[in-house]
């Protein structure tokens, strides 16, 4: 299937940054498993992957993110992204990446980013949290400082107009205002791609994406099922079961796979 595919959408979750050293958090336990502090004082993963820890409790919402943003920038993604981008390379760059990771690994991995959807945005943009001026800028952080005993960081950015804080540019859970304008022009380029290789062979490689947050898996199986020239090859080391007819389920990790299944 990959060898006579004319292109590749790579789809990517959480686990495909598992072998670069990045968790995989499935949940409240795998959370409070990396992060002692959140379970001691008692916040949920819906909690600390939402606004309401910046409205509550700044110092700790960034002292979790900001140490996120330092472990990204600091982890180089593993061998698996290189393969993928030989692969690419070799289908003429036809390709296109769709994620829900905010952690801009495949941008750091030399991706074209015009040919990257995040869906859900990404920790290397800020916003306001109220949105005000409806503006998104560059993480002009360049290290958080981090107390790991506490998770708690003084370096708090705030708003310069309304003197809110200063949030990552991500889709929170809950109704914390998030500015689509950077993922909007994604998602557009990413339409207009797959309406480009609507009549060529497709694979679509899914790579740790779960159960828990099923966008990614979503979107794969009903493009799958709706186009026969779709074909997806789901990697999984507990959540590979397929749905469609033709379709291909694998267990195991990312990079283990990836390296066994590209030509």
């Amino acid at each position: 299937m990959i060898q006579e595919a004319d292109a590749i959408l790579i789809t990517a979750g959480a686990g495909i940054g598992v072998d670069s050293g990045l968790a995989d958090f499935r949940g409240n336990e795998g959370l409070w498993k990396a992060y002692p502090p959140l379970k001691k004082a008692g916040y949920k993963f819906t909690q600390v992957e939402s606004g309401y820890l910046f409205n509550k409790n700044p110092k700790l919402a960034w002292g979790f993110y900001g140490h996120r943003l330092n472990l990204y920038r600091k982890i180089e993604p593993h061998h698996g992204f290189q393969l993928l981008y030989d692969l690419v390379k070799a289908k003429n760059n036809n390709y296109f990446i769709f994620t829900s990771n905010i952690d801009g690994h495949f941008q750091k991995a030399g991706f074209d980013t015009t040919k990257i959807y995040e869906i859900h945005g990404s920790i290397e943009y800020l916003q306001c949290i109220n949105n005000c001026n409806n503006k998104i800028f560059d993480n002009y952080l360049k290290t958080v400082d981090v107390d790991m005993e506490t998770l708690c960081t003084n370096d708090i950015p705030y708003c310069k107009s309304c003197y809110k804080v200063i949030v990552p540019n991500i889709l929170f859970f809950g109704g914390t205002v998030f500015n689509e304008k950077r993922v909007k022009e994604q998602n557009k380029r990413f339409l207009q791609w797959l309406s480009d290789v609507q009549n060529l062979k497709v694979v679509i490689l899914e790579i740790g994406a779960g159960n828990t947050v099923p966008t990614i898996r979503d979107f794969n199986d009903s493009y799958s099922r709706r186009y026969e020239n779709f074909n997806l090859i789901r990697i999984n080391p507990l959540e590979n079961e397929v749905v469609n007819i033709g379709d291909i389920g694998i267990k195991g990790k990312a990079l283990d796979i990836v390296g066994k299944i590209i030509p």
